[in-house]
């Protein structure tokens, strides 16, 4: 299980238009990764508009924001296109970078017990090494939280 300091784990993924994103390009900067079930789900939706929302200002302080799901870029692009996301969308198809981080988890509804992604996040600092997590996100002020976080790293 990843924990606070250590180094962000290596990945190289497609994202909505189907460009390789990898760990490596994101040294230097403070990225945002977070990690959300299904695209135009009510929960991923409302998270992916509340980042959406505070882009502007996650930018200004340099930082980067990518979601990571296993819908496919075609999904992403679509997702993207209805809200208006303007950051990347990365698709973990054969869900690698989910078991990395260590959000591919048993899950319990109605009495089934399923496999899927803990809705998480993490804050990467510049030197490529985890600074702070949020796991079993709920989405509400979850983003003025980060926001908050980010702010006070700096």
């Amino acid at each position: 299980m990843l924990k606070v300091g250590d180094p962000l784990p290596s990945f190289a993924v497609p994202n909505q238009h189907d460009v390789i994103v990898s760990s490596d390009q994101l040294k230097g900067h403070w990225v945002v990764l977070y990690f959300y079930p299904k695209d135009n789900t009510p929960g991923c939706t409302q998270e992916s508009c509340d980042f959406r929302d505070t882009y502007d200002q996650l930018k200004k302080l340099g930082c980067i924001v990518l979601g990571v799901s296993k819908d496919s870029p075609k999904s992403h692009t679509n997702f993207i296109s209805k809200y208006i996301l303007p950051f990347d969308l990365l698709s973990d198809g054969d869900g690698k970078i989910c078991e990395s981080f260590g959000v591919w988890v048993e899950k319990s509804m109605y009495g089934k017990k399923y496999f899927g992604i803990e809705r998480s996040t993490f804050l990467i600092a510049p030197d490529g090494t985890i600074a702070h997590i949020w796991r079993k996100v709920s989405v509400k002020d979850h983003v003025a939280d980060v926001v908050r976080t980010l702010t006070e790293s700096l």
